[in-house]
């Protein structure tokens, strides 16, 4: 095996697990302030080892970073983190993996105005059944495996929607990506996003001195190492990587296989039940990300 492709199973791993400590931390201590715990250390962490990078990024570049920041960082984390705590972390992984493609597609419509031909029609048709597919099973009770958690459908369009905001902020940080170091550019958009997050957590989450003691005990200490370490610094790093020798499209395929490890995940460490209905919801939409990501 070569070393981008030890890399590559490394990446889908880690990726594929940060879904765990989610849920897990999520349950000692509310899910954006945890969130905001780790954008803010990963962004101070990541601009430390950018080093004197941070001085090439343009000034006229600071207002459309800002604004790239709060959507892919506040905007999708906020949904995402707080969606993973309500739905299980395999269908949440598997709702915002699957539908990154599908949803570039469309925010590269939006914005930039590129055609979308009969192939990604096809694709967003697809992933949307798919994602209807999975949502009326919640609605109608659950087919299944449904947990009986009421705001279980809630915290799946919670993640659709953060997803979607990632996405639109990623489109948006194109004409900006290539003027600046990379290393730049990530850690300004953490910490910003961290700041955002924790923000979006003092206004709508109550916050007590017992819960930042528990962000440094057991199990969300090493939760919160996790998420920083494995899926923000060394994530990043070896996608990063991967961009550069392989190109975007292989090194996007990780799409296909981290969902498959947080299931793993999810049934095995968590006991979260994984049945036919989410099964087929999940195939649909694994076939629309592979649609839309054909060269």
């Amino acid at each position: 095996m070569s070393r981008n492709a030890a890399l590559f199973a490394l990446m889908c791993l880690v990726w594929g697990l940060t879904w765990l400590p989610i849920k897990v931390g999520a349950q000692h201590v509310p899910p954006v302030f945890l969130a905001a715990a780790r954008f803010t250390i990963a962004g101070v962490l990541m601009l430390a080892w950018a080093g004197r990078d941070l001085r090439k990024v343009p000034a006229d570049a600071w207002p459309r970073l800002v604004a790239t920041a709060l959507l892919l960082n506040t905007g999708n984390y906020s949904l995402l983190f707080w969606g993973a705590a309500q739905a299980p972390s395999g269908l949440a992984a598997i709702v915002n993996f699957a539908t990154i493609p599908i949803f570039t597609i469309i925010a590269s419509r939006t914005i930039e105005g590129q055609a979308i031909g009969a192939r990604k029609l096809a694709a967003i048709g697809l992933g949307t059944l798919g994602l209807c597919f999975l949502f009326a099973t919640r609605a109608l009770g659950g087919l299944d495996a449904a947990s009986g958690n009421p705001l279980e459908i809630w915290g799946l369009a919670a993640i659709a929607l953060g997803t979607l905001l990632y996405c639109f902020g990623a489109v948006l940080a194109r004409p900006i990506a290539s003027r600046m170091p990379t290393l730049a550019l990530a850690g300004c958009q953490t910490l910003i996003g961290g700041i955002g997050l924790s923000l979006v957590s003092a206004s709508f989450e109550t916050v007590t001195a017992a819960h930042f003691q528990a962000l440094v005990a057991w199990p969300t200490l090493p939760s919160l190492a996790f998420l920083v370490l494995g899926g923000s610094l060394i994530g990043f790093t070896v996608y990063m990587r991967l961009v550069r020798d392989w190109g975007a499209f292989r090194a996007g395929l990780y799409a296909f296989i981290s969902p498959a490890v947080a299931v793993a995940a999810g049934v095995l460490v968590l006991s979260e039940p994984f049945g036919w209905s989410e099964a087929l919801g999940s195939l649909l939409m694994f076939g629309a990300a592979a649609i839309a990501l054909k060269r």
